[in-house]
């Protein structure tokens, strides 16, 4: 009976030990599962309505030089020449575009629970994540890819990610 008490003491020690998990480690880990279910969901939208983008470009250029459309949407709104060499390329691209947001995603979610586990080598993973999504639409969509408001909040969240994860990597032991 005594040598049961003495492990269950050992344990309980070692649990109290334990490094915790900071909570801004934790809040950010948190973000990051959301937004990759989000990024999830956005490349299946993307791959799913590749050809239904191709398909109604004309009528979205139409939409855009009308009239109708007032002036501050159209401000948002890319250069009609530059829109439909995006969505051509992006529905040709349509399956090595998918492939890579997986990739890019589990690479993000992978690092993630790595960190909540407070590994340095989610780090790494996390900030390759993060970058891929850049790379693949420079090697499949182009530069162009990169004008817009959407572009640059898109940018702003990464960035402003991988410092966050950078001011937390003091935390990581492993």
């Amino acid at each position: 009976m005594t040598d049961l008490n003495q492990s269950n003491d050992t344990f309980s020690q070692d649990e109290f030990n334990a490094p915790k998990l900071p909570s801004g480690l934790n809040v950010l880990t948190i973000l990051t599962f959301i937004g990759c279910a989000i990024q999830l969901l956005g490349g299946v939208f993307q791959f799913m309505g590749a050809q239904k983008n191709y398909d109604e470009r004309e009528k979205m250029l139409q939409q855009v030089n009308s009239d109708q459309l007032p002036g501050w949407a159209k401000a948002m709104m890319p250069d009609p020449s530059v829109y439909e060499e995006m969505v051509t390329k992006s529905m040709e691209n349509k399956i090595p575009i998918f492939i890579l947001t997986l990739v890019a995603t589990a690479l993000c979610f992978y690092g993630a629970l790595q960190m909540r586990k407070l590994k340095k080598q989610g780090y790494p993973m996390y900030v390759i994540g993060q970058v891929l999504p850049f790379l693949t639409s420079i090697l499949f969509l182009g530069a162009f890819a990169f004008k817009g408001i959407g572009f640059a909040i898109g940018t702003g969240i990464v960035l402003l990610f991988i410092l966050l994860y950078t001011m937390q990597r003091k935390h990581l032991r492993y």
